[in-house]
């Protein structure tokens, strides 16, 4: 391709409105422009990287006996609603205005709507279907580029299995075609267990790259090598130590303390003193939250340990159910639902709210005072917190999910009546798995993790371009003449070419070259010319290399063969 023809509007300033390197560089090498926010187009350049990725991602699908689909984006509204999922999206979930059509952000249903008037019999199965498609989520802040936007290319694919052994054998296939598929995009990853959240299930994965960038929270253990992402992972760390004596219970005046901080200071005391109170309301019922200290609440856990619609209890309701604002609340007296962390189980001589503003209780016991609780883990954990497999201590940083995988059972194919008749003639629900990796998402992190300050670092898997060619004068026969021959005998043996053939200057076109990062540039002036050398550079580490004319595309093929 030739850069004078080619659409490849490049920027020398960083735009105002992005921030992270991935959104930056893409912007900058004219791969993407933003249409609104969390809407992009891809430009040439982009989506020649896109249909590489896609073309890996097609490739161990149907390695692993995939079937691809393409489902409708628009998607029926009452198909989700026999899954509940309308409700379970909220606002996420674009809704086509004054007709009963929704945009698809996953697709579930559609795929257990077909499953359920064709896969009738165990003989029917497994079933793996898979499609790479377009996903629309009201994104409420759509950021880091196409990291996390509204609009966005996913790969999707579905098990129909009939039994959970062979769940599991789908599951397995995908983990193996998932690792391949980022080993082939040259990405560091790992694995972290994870919620299933929206998406229901029995088991969760996620494929994860360590990053600033990152939406998601992961502990890690580098010693040991356990991960999970923050929703479900687990520490190991102390309890509050029950004390010899306990003492009575007391009422306390607290003018104008809401926080722990503000009640350690006021009463001289230890976080680890007080029990801190939180008001969820569970299927339309007040729940009464403990964590120990500044310790805070895990939704995820919390969704996990209760199940059904969960939701933090509103500023405007708390007086209501408890009789106090938030900062006054406590377990004393409280006629719900009460749940503690673990690190509170048999707690003495605490501290927490009074269920009257201004006021707070000390000297409450666990064992004797607060009826009828229950003890789980609720926590978010936190750096440093001993590793729960291991002896040494957890990394707590922030990634981005490429990849999720879910064993989702039997939660949809019951739901939409999805069933198949067994060996004995007995009907049963189809057991069902589903498989994410976003497409994009592998883009920008490959370029997180491959820049340096020049631009892009791109490896010839994803690589637009395998070979960045600049003449530096087109203007000169001899440099025009050697360039065009070089160009046609790259061509005519697979290699792809962009090819500087721009009026510019050296300097101009040497800036763009290393901000585009193909692998390989050959620097075709009319100083080594007079030697019939040309000059190669090796993008990634900045090698340059002269090499006879003779020789440039056995040494092009020596270099991608290394």
């Amino acid at each position: 391709m030739r850069l004078s023809k080619y659409f490849v509007p490049t920027l020398k300033e960083v735009p105002n409105d992005a921030v992270v390197t991935s959104h930056i560089l893409m912007l900058r090498t004219g791969m993407i422009r933003m249409v609104s926010a969390g809407i992009y187009s891809f430009l040439p350049l982009g989506y020649i990287v896109m249909k590489k990725i896609s073309e890996i991602i097609r490739e161990e699908m149907d390695a692993i006996g995939g079937q691809e689909f393409h489902l409708p984006a628009l998607n029926p509204k009452e198909i989700w609603e026999e899954t509940g999922r309308v409700e379970a999206f909220g606002d996420i979930l674009f809704h086509i205005k004054n007709r009963d059509y929704v945009l698809a952000p996953t697709h579930e249903e559609i795929v257990t709507y077909h499953a359920r008037n064709v896969v009738k019999s165990y003989k029917d199965m497994p079933q793996i279907w898979y499609q790479i498609q377009t996903k629309f989520r009201n994104e409420p802040r759509p950021r880091s580029g196409v990291i996390r936007g509204r609009q966005f290319l996913m790969k999707d694919s579905y098990t129909f299995d009939n039994s959970w052994e062979a769940l599991d054998r789908s599951y397995n296939l995908h983990d193996k075609a998932y690792r391949k598929i980022f080993d082939r995009c040259r990405l560091k990853y790992f694995v972290v267990g994870a919620s299933s959240g929206a998406m229901g299930g029995t088991g969760s994965e996620e494929f994860m790259v360590k990053s600033d960038a990152g939406e998601d929270t992961v502990a890690y253990c580098e010693s040991c090598g356990y991960a999970a992402n923050v929703e479900v992972a687990a520490s190991r760390i102390e309890g509050v130590k029950r004390k010899a004596e306990s003492k009575s219970i007391y009422e306390i005046s607290t003018p104008d303390v809401k926080s722990i901080d503000e009640l350690c200071a006021f009463l001289k005391i230890d976080e680890t003193q007080c029990a801190k109170s939180r008001i969820y309301v569970h299927n339309g019922e007040p729940v009464l939250i403990l964590m120990l200290g500044n310790d805070e609440v895990n939704e995820s856990k919390l969704v996990s340990v209760l199940g059904g619609n969960v939701r933090p209890g509103h500023p405007d309701e708390l007086k209501e159910i408890t009789g106090a604002d938030a900062g006054s609340i406590g377990p004393m007296g409280f006629r719900g639902k009460i749940i503690a962390d673990h690190r509170l189980k048999d707690a003495n001589n605490m501290f927490s709210g009074a269920n009257k503003n201004d006021y707070h209780i000390g000297g409450i016991d666990f064992q004797h005072d607060v009826k009828n609780v229950e003890y789980q883990d609720l926590r978010i954990v936190k750096s440093e917190e001993g590793c729960p497999k291991c002896e040494m201590k957890l990394e707590v940083f922030s990634a981005i999910e490429l990849g999720h995988i879910f064993k989702l059972g039997t939660k949809y194919s019951e739901a939409m009546a999805a069933k198949f008749i067994d060996e004995k003639g007995e009907e049963h629900p189809i057991i069902m798995g589903s498989y994410g990796i976003g497409v994009e998402r592998i883009m920008a992190c490959f370029i997180e993790q491959h820049h340096d300050d020049k631009g892009i670092v791109w490896e010839k898997p994803l690589a637009p371009f395998d070979v960045h060619l600049i003449a530096l004068n087109m203007k000169n026969e001899s440099v025009a003449s050697t360039s065009e021959k070089i160009y046609n005998e790259l061509m005519q043996n697979g290699i792809s070419v962009l090819f500087d053939d721009r009026e510019a200057a050296a300097g101009f076109k040497f800036n763009d070259a290393d901000l585009l990062g193909m692998p390989i540039q050959i620097v075709i002036g009319e100083k080594k010319l007079k030697d019939n050398k040309v000059e190669l550079k090796i993008r990634k580490v900045n090698q340059r290399l002269d090499v006879d004319l003779t020789e440039v595309l056995n040494n092009i093929k020596m270099l991608f063969a290394e």
